[in-house]
């Protein structure tokens, strides 16, 4: 019986890029080339015009039990290199990232979803960071962006303990923003996706920068708003009563 080797594979349809990880082997944990062939494969997909919107999950029930640490060579600091380099990677895509969650989101899985913007995960999900359990210590931007997301006594929680916790904590904390039905988590996120794609661009790219703390470019974002025509056909759309064509795109 022939087994699928590591690897991301990924499909555009609709505007909605899908990247699976994908190792069923090791719970979809992240090797070596795996984690380097993340930042590349994210640079193609937002240079891509038909690309509005990026979902991240892991194939069959699981998302991502970490890194794979029998591909490491024993170099726990190569692999965090490399596990930062991909999450950076994903925290600067221009456009809307959700990760679909189910299963194990733990150690670099978890690095990678909270790098997203959104995380839906189905009532069955683990989450945990795991670094206390191996005696690692956390990168300082991935510790800030988690302090972010879920607050510092959460963060604190979490890396302290290395213990998994569920969806109802990942909701009540902002780990998460949806839980859903196991089968209804695809279609939930295939709507909200498509829901994303249909919205503004210069809208989500302004407000991804300004939520993550950027402040010096309210003049470069008034500028390309006056240039986009994006306002005036999104007030002409809500007169007219239709939906609204926006044009302005990150990819050019």
């Amino acid at each position: 019986m022939s087994h699928t080797p590591p690897q991301l594979t990924h499909s555009v349809t609709d505007g909605i890029a899908t990247l699976v990880i994908d190792h069923a082997a090791k719970r979809n944990a992240m090797t070596d080339g795996m984690w380097r062939s993340l930042p590349p494969l994210l640079a193609r997909l937002e240079a891509d015009p038909a690309v509005r919107v990026l979902v991240l999950t892991g194939a069959g029930g699981t998302f991502c039990a970490g890194a794979d640490i029998s591909t490491l060579g024993g170099s726990g600091s190569r692999a965090q290199e490399l596990a930062v380099a991909a999450e950076e990677a994903l925290a600067a895509f221009a456009k809307p990232t959700l990760a679909a969650v189910r299963g194990y989101c733990v150690g670099g899985g978890c690095q990678l979803a909270a790098a997203c913007d959104l995380r839906f995960a189905a009532e069955d999900a683990l989450f945990g960071i795991t670094p206390s359990k191996l005696g690692i210590v956390y990168p300082a931007g991935s510790t800030r962006r988690l302090a972010s997301l879920v607050g510092p006594a959460t963060a604190k929680y979490l890396l302290y303990s290395g213990e998994l916790i569920g969806t109802e904590r990942a909701l009540r904390t902002g780990l998460v923003d949806e839980v859903l039905a196991g089968d209804e988590l695809d279609k939930r996120v295939g709507e909200f996706a498509r829901i994303l794609g249909e919205r503004s661009q210069l809208t989500q790219a302004a407000a991804k920068e300004f939520a993550d703390g950027r402040v010096d470019r309210a003049a470069h974002w008034a500028e390309q708003a006056r240039g986009s025509g994006d306002t005036a056909e999104g007030v002409a759309a809500f007169l007219e009563r239709r939906k609204p064509h926006f044009t302005w795109t990150t990819s050019g």
